[in-house]
């Protein structure tokens, strides 16, 4: 997991955004929030930073190569749909792929709701990632709960994990902070499902 920027002159902070790595053939997948990648058009110049604190960044910064999200968010933005996958490579020259470098957390569809988690993310005010164990509750079918306070703006994006292994750190991800209320307020965060729809997209990526 890492912090997502995109550095203009647009007002925003710095980091605006959260992302994590996820497992794929190609090693070199990152997902977050569509809102944080395409708001009323594509944001530009975006930059992840895995491990970022402090001003930091252990694992070097990675630049987007592809981006794919759903024409569902593109649209109408669709909140069932605000999930976007991004193919990265290094920022600077070569290196090896990322998920090699960083590891990645696994991708589950169709989890069943009520199950614990933990869910991470950076806000834009702060240069450390917080943190919170809750369980993953049905808003709707299509959308999922988790009550949680302390997940402000810059937390978008965020991976919602589910059978964490204590020992790597890693899980099955199951959703990011975003869909219903642009992620929700201060009390409340919610994810799109991923369901069949966002698995399609995934392919998609990946293919």
């Amino acid at each position: 997991m890492g912090a997502l920027f995109a550095p203009g002159d647009d007002g925003d902070a710095p980091h605006h955004c959260t992302a994590s790595v996820v497992d794929s053939p190609a090693g070199d997948l990152v997902v977050t929030a569509a809102h944080c990648v395409h708001d009323g058009g594509f944001r530009t110049r975006l930059v992840f930073a895995p491990g970022y604190h402090d001003g930091v960044v252990p694992y070097g910064l990675w630049v987007p190569t592809r981006i794919e999200i759903d024409p569902r968010w593109v649209n109408d933005r669709d909140p069932d749909y605000d999930v976007a996958f991004l193919r990265v490579r290094a920022a600077g020259g070569a290196r090896p792929r990322i998920q090699d470098v960083t590891g990645a957390e696994r991708i589950r569809f169709d989890a069943p709701a009520g199950r614990p988690a933990q869910l991470t993310g950076y806000p834009n005010d702060l240069e450390q990632p917080v943190g919170c164990r809750h369980t993953a509750d049905a808003q709707s079918p299509t959308q999922l709960r988790f009550a949680c306070a302390g997940f402000p703006n810059g937390t978008s994006g965020g991976p919602m994990l589910t059978d964490l292994d204590r020992a790597t750190g890693t899980g099955s991800l199951i959703g990011v902070v975003g869909g219903l209320d642009g992620g929700g307020d201060d009390t409340t965060s919610y994810s799109s499902r991923f369901g069949a729809e966002i698995a399609a997209l995934y392919r998609r990526a990946t293919g």
